[in-house]
Order: structure tokens, then C-alpha cells, then sequence
């Protein structure tokens, strides 16, 4: 049995079988809905029922660990195709500065409740650099609850140049339903609208001169919403990727994307910034806005630094749209190698040790 590797996102859960070239055969939301009651009874006295939405992952962490553990069961069982009592071996992907505690508790389900023969974890962004075939550069990865940016070299994180903030695609997707609703008087938004409104309608100004010229006159296009609300959209599709340049518009006083990523790279030793620089990754669906790739380069060939970040391109036979799921693909790879290899954690390791074994053998 081919081991099993899950990439757990705020937003979306990323889930198969390891098969490094192809794009993970299970992307999901992440989000549930679970019954409750509401306190009231119905009809012949029967307890009435309302969903609740549930978010097991916040901010990239896993956070409702009942709720994970409901969702890992649907995809290992249900989706996957376990069986109980034949388990086999899974890798996660790991997020950039997990609490070790969050660690140790996601190794113990796994050999505690799901029964798993072997388990392993990586760090996102080594995992995203595998994706590309690099072991070191830099990845930057723009995720639905945070934006990580961490330099790799030789294959490990170098956690004391990495940064990590606590904005994502969750904070631009409002920033969206506030621009719209000042242009759209009428309308009422829901999160899943605009969320989807992001996606289709979202693009990069090719610089912040071109961005200011879009606030002044922008063409004007028409949605019409599921439950037949007519929109207009002009200058606001503009907002969400100039944003991640001018982080004023969210409200925050902080450097734009590129600065930041200059910024990270500069605390490593000077010998390695070529290296980290001009092997730089994206990842994370929304940096496949269009012109957010060009407004990149654009804005990494003014940057302080005497390095230029340059962009890595994914090898032709990796699947479209990788930036979406790198590191998913990236544990793919890996599980090629550590479970063939026996470098993961086994069952006997974690009987001796206990949870901290996933400090010395994973990272």
C-alpha cells in the first residue's frame, strides 16, 4: 500500500496516495458543518437540530482536533479506501512555526486513534523546493489564513530568517466584500460569494503607478450573483493583489511582499543569498492571479537588495496549476524516499518514546 500524504490548509484539505507527478486526487474543504441541537424542541417534542460551520485548521494550525479527526477518518476510510485493522503509513505536511505541542498531538492520533504503521512530517516549504526540484532557495506562500515566507537551505527551514504573518486569503477576501459593498449599495454579500468573486475576478496592476490609474477609470463588468443579484465590478478586482504590495490597504503598517522576502533573506549569511534569492518560489493559489507573477519580478527588480529574487519555474512534466498544491507534491516525493528507507517514525518508535519522537525524527 502506497503511503498516504495530506496537506491539511485553512482552507483546503489536499489528500491521496504518493504519486509525485500528478496533482493530489483529493482537494477538499477544510471547513465542516456539524449538527447540534439548538436547545428547543419541535414537533412531538423532538430535539431540533442546526448546522454549525467548524474550522478544524485556523491560521494554518490545526486548531478543533474532534473535528480533524472526523475529516482524517472520511479521507483515510472513506475516500482512500483503508481498512480497519490494515492501516498504512502517512505523511503530513507541516506548517511554518507549528507549535511543537501541536506536533506531538498530531503524531499521537495518528498511531493512537487511526492505528497508522508509520508517520512522517516535513516543513512546507522544503516540501514546496522539492516540488520544483530544488533542496535550497526561498518560498513564499500565500495561504487562505497566513503568508510564510522561509529561506531553505540544503533542505532545512532556516527558522531564525523566517517570517510569518498572520494574514491570508481569508483577510483579502474581506477586503474585497468592503470594496464591493461601497460600489454595490444594494447588494448583500455572503463570504462564499465573494470568496468565489476573488477567484474569478482578481488581478495584479503591473505596478503601483498602473494601480492608481485602475482607482481613477477601470472597465466595468457584470456578475450576476447565485440568487440573481446583478453586481458591477471595476477597480475593486485590482484591490486584493496590490494589497500583498502595499499592505496599507489592509490596515497594516508593514513592507510589501518582495521587501519582506529581501528583508528575510538578508539575516542569512551573505555567502548563501544568491542562492536563496534567485531560486524563489511561489505558492498558494492566489499568486496565480493574473499579473501577479510579472508585478513580482517587476517589483524584485527595484528592490534594495544587490541580489535580485528570481522566480523558479515547475518542471514541464509536473501538474498545472502546482502553486496551488507544491507542497502537497512535495510530500509525494519525500514519502518515496522515507518510508522505503525507514527514516519515518514506526509504531515501535513511538511505543519507546512517546509523542516527542517527532522532534528527532521528523525535524
Amino acid at each position: 500500500m502506497e503511503a498516504a500524504v495530506i496537506d491539511a490548509g485553512t482552507q483546503l484539505l489536499k489528500a491521496g496516495t504518493a504519486v509525485p507527478d500528478q496533482a493530489p486526487p483529493m482537494i477538499i474543504p477544510s471547513q465542516m458543518k456539524r449538527m447540534v441541537e439548538d436547545g428547543t424542541s419541535g414537533d412531538n417534542n423532538e430535539s431540533v437540530f442546526e448546522d454549525v460551520t467548524v474550522d478544524p485548521v485556523v491560521r494554518g494550525y490545526i486548531r478543533d482536533w474532534d473535528a480533524m479527526e472526523d475529516l482524517l477518518h472520511y479521507v483515510l476510510y472513506t475516500s482512500l479506501g483503508w481498512e480497519e485493522g490494515n492501516e498504512g503509513q502517512v505523511l503530513f505536511t507541516d506548517p511554518l512555526c507549528t507549535p511543537k505541542a501541536v506536533r506531538e498531538q498530531l503524531v499521537q492520533l495518528m498511531f493512537e486513534t487511526f492505528n497508522v504503521s508509520g508517520f512522517y512530517a516535513s516543513e512546507q516549504a522544503v516540501l514546496s523546493l522539492y516540488a520544483v526540484g530544488r533542496i535550497s532557495g526561498c518560498t513564499v506562500d500565500i495561504g487562505h489564513g497566513k503568508i510564510d515566507i522561509a529561506p531553505v537551505l540544503e533542505g532545512a527551514v532556516q527558522h531564525i530568517a523566517s517570517r510569518r504573518f498572520e494574514i491570508g486569503g481569508v483577510d483579502l477576501t474581506k477586503l474585497l466584500a468592503q470594496e464591493l459593498s461601497k460600489s454595490n449599495l444594494l447588494v448583500n454579500f455572503n463570504a462564499s460569494d465573494v470568496e468565489m468573486l476573488k477567484v474569478k475576478y482578481s488581478c495584479c496592476a503591473e505596478d503601483e503607478l498602473a494601480y492608481e490609474k485602475t482607482q481613477r477609470s477601470s472597465d466595468t463588468e457584470e456578475h450576476t450573483l447565485p440568487d440573481g443579484q446583478v453586481i458591477r465590478i471595476r477597480r475593486e478586482k485590482y484591490t486584493i493583489g496590490e494589497a500583498l504590495f502595499q499592505p496599507s490597504i489592509l490596515g497594516i503598517e508593514a513592507l510589501g511582499i518582495v521587501e519582506q522576502l529581501v528583508r528575510s533573506i538578508s539575516t542569512v549569511s551573505s555567502e548563501n543569498h544568491r542562492q536563496l534569492l534567485e531560486n524563489t518560489v511561489l505558492c498558494g493559489g492566489i499568486t496565480s492571479m493574473p499579473g501577479f507573477e510579472d508585478r513580482f519580478q517587476k517589483e524584485a527588480s527595484l528592490c534594495s537588495s544587490a541580489i535580485r529574487p528570481s522566480l523558479v519555474k515547475p518542471p514541464e512534466y509536473m501538474p498545472d496549476k502546482l502553486t496551488e498544491y507544491s507542497a502537497w507534491v512535495g510530500g509525494a516525493i519525500l514519502a518515496k524516499v522515507v518510508f522505503p528507507q525507514n527514516q519515518h517514525v514506526t509504531k515501535g518508535d513511538y511505543d519507546e518514546t512517546g509523542p516527542s519522537i517527532v522532534h528527532r525524527k521528523c525535524f
